[in-house]
């Protein structure tokens, strides 16, 4: 694997890595003989403000820092999945994200006015999942000299990215024991997007989940459909402050700052046994 770039982040000891693997950019950082592995798709929000969307981070290696010594153990590994979204692709974020198998088997697609349609067919949130299965997390990790467990080894992503989060763990059960899933963008499938998601996931005496999400803007449009999503939870079998937590932050919105702000609460859930 060649280190394209070494970076500091403030605050972090050691340096945050660059590399490319098959031709998809990924940015890592870890301590010595982690324990965790924590994968996050837009990875370009994760460390770096350099690439950051408003140049805001969502500061997780501090705060993983921070909750893990609250907890009693070491930092997780922190992988970060660039999304594939380029000038010559400006859609391609959402067919990485796009959980491609809902589509493809009923589910219709609800596009907001203004935005282009996307045919079914360009949809490659497989292939994007098996990337990160395949190829990210095997050769990262063997670089890193470790080999995680599905037990320590949490998917986290927000908007499209909290979708492809619950989709990820459904699809690998055997690769992820945690979902930390923020704002999923439930709106481009609605009721029956949540049907499929939910009840794809593992069982939920094997599987941590995690949903949240704001009360501005976007966020706020998600309510009836993040009620639907916390009832299928709990009618498959989750139970709130045991294997699940769902929230709602008040006043908070659809941005990188927000999610930054209780990305605490989350990495607390799933680091703590």
């Amino acid at each position: 694997m060649e280190i394209l770039e070494k970076y500091q982040i403030r605050g972090v000891p050691g340096h945050a890595m660059r590399t490319e693997i098959d031709g998809r950019r990924v940015d890592f950082w870890s301590p010595e003989n982690p324990p965790h592995l924590l994968v996050a798709h837009d990875g370009q929000n994760v460390l770096d403000r350099r690439t950051a969307t408003r140049r805001k981070t969502w500061g997780m290696a501090r705060t993983a820092i921070k909750v893990a010594e609250e907890c009693g153990v070491t930092p997780p590994a922190i992988i970060g999945v660039f999304h594939s979204r380029t000038k010559n692709d400006p859609n391609g974020r959402y067919k990485d994200l796009t959980p491609e198998r809902p589509y493809k088997e009923g589910v219709k697609p609800i596009i907001p006015p203004g935005y282009s349609q996307l045919d079914l067919a360009e949809l490659r949130g497989d292939h994007y999942q098996q990337e990160i299965v395949e190829r990210i997390i095997p050769t990262i990790t063997s670089a890193l000299g470790f080999t995680p467990t599905r037990e320590n080894t949490a998917l986290l992503g927000s908007s499209m990215g909290g979708l492809a989060t619950l989709y990820g763990v459904g699809l690998y059960p055997e690769v992820y024991g945690t979902a930390l899933s923020f704002s999923p963008h439930w709106v481009i499938g609605a009721h029956p997007l949540v049907d499929a998601l939910i009840d794809a996931l593992p069982s939920p005496d094997r599987t941590k989940l995690w949903m949240s999400r704001g009360t501005k803007g976007l966020d706020g449009t998600y309510e009836p459909f993040q009620n639907y999503a916390d009832q299928r939870a709990h009618d498959r079998g989750w139970v709130d402050g045991q294997n699940m937590i769902t929230k709602v932050f008040e006043r908070t919105s659809h941005s990188e700052k927000s999610w930054a702000s209780y990305l605490d609460q989350a990495l607390r859930f799933w680091l703590t046994e």
